[in-house]
């Protein structure tokens, strides 16, 4: 990494806000909170500006999702087509770049990471990918450029320090069977990343929704967290369901090679999805909270704007109370306000 980007993420990571959460309140009892994108409610996603939101608002850890470039350098972006998180379609130099591709049987037209090499898309810069259900954020739109892994590692341990408090990084590994299919296999960058860092089981959870993906990475000392879906099926055991994994016969599968199961928050509700889960040794951390009333159960509604904010406290509480290990949220701040009132 060039020694000024370094500095600039680590100075970031270093300056106080108002709503920064103590050192002692690492010692907190309850589930982990997990910054989803880092705090993907309050600032676009997958910016060194909502990661350092995250942490400075209590996140215990924080979640880059994984896709290469075309000089296989692993960088962060919710998925490989960036025209919805990039200003790339601004950028008239890369016009020719926009093509239609296939990806995990989808048709998708756009820009793609695999097409840009690192330092092109350094030229970019992140915008809201949720511009008319989070305006608030567009204010940031243009701030930030696109990061690595090795970055987010950096500012990891830059927040680490400046809080006082061991600070996750939580990796997924994005279509990794597209990407072993074009040359750009994502496991071995980021088992050697893992390694030349030295991360450990306090520093690194890798996850992924392809069960292939998380066995190619057993051996690293570090914990693998399933994620699951709520239809169809992983995209590399075509043959097997969500469903099929969230039994228990499933789930006892699933216990021999990771530690954790990412279910989508509605898989618990009314389901033996959580006991199963503990029955089998595994630790249960539900996807993905947001205060805005279109992602809450109907009862926690409030108002009648789709994107206005509801009982957002509720629903931690029912969570909580259920007995998960993890919630993944978009805002870390209320899951750990609602946490302390525990």
């Amino acid at each position: 990494m060039h020694l000024r980007r370094r500095s600039l993420l680590l100075a970031a990571a270093a300056t106080p806000v108002a709503a920064a959460v103590p050192a002692q309140a690492a010692a907190h009892r309850g589930p982990l909170v997990i910054g989803h994108r880092g705090a993907a409610g309050w600032r676009p996603e997958h910016t060194a500006s909502a990661y350092t939101y995250g942490v400075q608002t209590g996140a215990d850890w924080i979640e880059p999702d994984l896709v290469p470039t075309k000089d296989h350098v692993l960088v962060v972006r919710h998925e490989n087509e960036i025209s919805q998180t990039t200003d790339v379609a601004a950028h008239p130099e890369f016009a020719g770049r926009r093509t239609t591709k296939t990806v995990d049987g989808r048709s998708v037209t756009g820009w793609f990471t695999e097409d840009f090499t690192l330092a092109e898309l350094k030229t970019l810069r992140a915008v809201e990918r949720l511009p008319l259900v989070r305006n608030r954020n567009t204010v940031f739109d243009g701030r930030d450029e696109i990061l690595t892994f090795q970055e987010v590692v950096d500012l990891a341990r830059g927040l680490s320090k400046a809080y006082g408090r061991t600070v996750a990084v939580f990796p997924e590994t994005k279509h990794p069977t597209y990407f072993r299919g074009i040359g750009l296999e994502l496991e071995p960058r980021l088992a050697s990343a893992i390694r030349r860092n030295r991360l450990t089981a306090r520093e690194c959870v890798v996850q992924s929704f392809e069960p292939s993906s998380l066995r190619r990475m057993t051996g690293l000392g570090v914990p693998l967290w399933q994620a699951l879906g709520t239809t169809g099926g992983p995209y590399d055991q075509p043959s097997l369901t969500y469903r099929d994994m969230m039994t228990p016969a499933g789930l006892a599968k699933i216990a021999s090679y990771a530690d954790w199961i990412g279910p989508d928050k509605s898989s618990l509700i009314g389901t033996s999805v959580l006991a199963d889960a503990h029955a089998a040794g595994l630790r249960v951390g539900p996807y993905t909270f947001r205060a805005e009333n279109q992602f809450l159960p109907a009862q926690f509604r409030r108002g009648s704007g789709a994107n206005d904010f509801g009982d957002a406290f509720a629903e931690y509480a029912l969570y909580y109370g259920l007995g998960v290990d993890a919630v993944v949220t978009d805002f870390p701040d209320l899951a750990v306000m609602a946490r302390r009132s525990l």
